[in-house]
């Protein structure tokens, strides 16, 4: 729902809304919309709150990173991008939570950071990365492991019935991490 730039809609008046339509796909009628959502997880419990200035391609995001937890939404859209107005919304609504949500506090960073394959290495990777002869080998290392992850990522989504194309930026490959193009 869109409103002006001051009105706060309360969270519990706004009506869930599918995280994924039928055909698998996010719903494209949030493209290019600036706003704050709700992230809901299959029991419609709150995990997180966020804002936008194109609440589509967050929800990718989001859906990468959390495949587990994104079922249901809760959207605010407003007309214009405005710092103060998007956290003002946000903010309001953790409130009328009465509790932070987990995506918003201990588990900010796995909602919002580029996903860290070094933290998903097995014994044998880490092995492989510590031994490594230089630099050009520890990168090698580190895609191979990328590669991995994100064969279980595209796996978990493919699971949940996505049908979205996913495609994750191969320069940071290099560096250990996955996120999105």
């Amino acid at each position: 729902m869109t409103t002006s730039q001051t009105d706060v809609l309360p969270l519990s008046t706004l009506e869930f809304v599918s995280y994924l339509g039928d055909s698998g796909l996010v719903s494209d009628q949030f493209q290019g919309k600036v706003g704050v959502y709700a992230i809901f997880d299959a029991d419609q419990i709150l995990q997180y709150i966020g804002y936008s200035r194109d609440i589509y391609l967050s929800l990718k995001q989001h859906l990468v990173r959390q495949p587990q937890s994104c079922y249901w939404l809760k959207v605010q859209t407003i007309d214009r991008p405005s710092r103060t107005v998007l956290e003002g919304i946000r903010d309001s609504w953790i409130t009328e939570n009465n509790a932070l949500p987990v995506g918003n506090g201990a588990d900010a960073s796995a909602w919002n950071q580029p996903i860290d394959v070094k933290e998903t290495m097995t014994a044998e990777e880490q092995a492989s990365f510590a031994n490594a002869i230089n630099e050009a080998a520890q990168v090698k290392v580190l895609k191979q492991v990328a590669r991995r992850v994100e064969a279980e990522v595209l796996e978990t989504l493919r699971t949940r019935g996505v049908q979205e194309e996913i495609r994750f930026n191969p320069k940071l490959k290099e560096e250990g991490l996955l996120d999105l193009k």
